[in-house]
């Protein structure tokens, strides 16, 4: 039986040099869910996204304590070979951030660093990661062109493809239309909503419309901890701590 929950992080505590920006994480991540982190500007939420992933390793004087359980495994144990990992727990960023490189060449890149050399199979590869992000139609005719003629929502669901490409599990997305018009963002709702059926997926996202329209779970982060964790449902409706109530019904943040 698969496992019920993708990630499981326990007792994390984060810091940047002396700051402490995470205190005592516990949360699990169901699989082939979606789960949303709310929470004002600042509270930690990204920076929890970025260690799921071990993408803080990339910032000086960073530390933690505590697990990060990706079925069932520490990733910050000592032979985790975080190239791998990065490629079961793909990231969509804020601002779409396409290679300066032809539309094709951006979804190959990830499959032929990991040794795809097979044109036909890397060609079929590029065909279905723009289908799964739900591109193919508008770009089929252009694939040798460059990524950068594309518009805003198109690069963010190239940017998607790309992470699709190398087959993940998991799927970070910090919050992947805030830099998107509203038609542009509810394609991209669209398509998180298609993409559950396969992937385990955890969104930071600023508009709570945006977490209550998309997500399963919601998780309210406030100055570095987790306050609350629960179906969206109950998150929105039924919050049991009056921090995320307030939050929630725009009293603060």
């Amino acid at each position: 039986m698969e496992n019920q929950y993708k990630l499981e992080v326990k007792n994390l505590d984060f810091y940047y040099d002396k700051f402490q920006a995470l205190n005592d994480i516990n949360m699990k991540v169901p699989a082939k869910k979606i789960t949303a982190l709310i929470g004002p500007s600042g509270c930690g939420k990204s920076t929890f996204l970025r260690t799921i992933n071990r993408m803080n390793d990339l910032i000086e004087n960073t530390h933690l304590t505590g697990e990060v359980l990706f079925d069932g495994n520490n990733i910050y144990a000592e032979k985790v070979d975080v190239v791998e990992l990065r490629k079961k727990i793909g990231m969509v960023f804020q601002q779409p951030n396409p290679f300066p490189k032809s539309i094709y060449d951006n979804i190959a890149y990830g499959p032929r660093m990991h040794g795809l050399k097979n044109k036909e199979k890397l060609e079929e590869l590029v065909v279905e990661s723009l289908k799964k992000a739900a591109l193919f139609d508008e770009v089929k005719d252009r694939l040798d062109k460059s990524a950068l003629s594309l518009s805003g929502g198109q690069q963010q669901r190239l940017c998607i493809a790309r992470a699709l490409a190398v087959k993940p599990d998991i799927l970070l997305m910090d919050e992947p239309a805030s830099a998107l018009d509203p038609v542009a963002t509810a394609k991209i709702e669209d398509l998180i909503a298609d993409l559950k059926n396969n992937y385990s997926i955890v969104i930071v996202t600023h508009s709570m419309q945006q977490a209550a329209r998309v997500s399963d779970n919601t998780a309210f982060f406030l100055m570095g901890e987790l306050i609350e964790y629960d179906t969206t449902e109950t998150i929105f409706e039924n919050p049991s701590d009056q921090r995320t109530e307030d939050y929630i019904t725009g009293r603060f943040g």
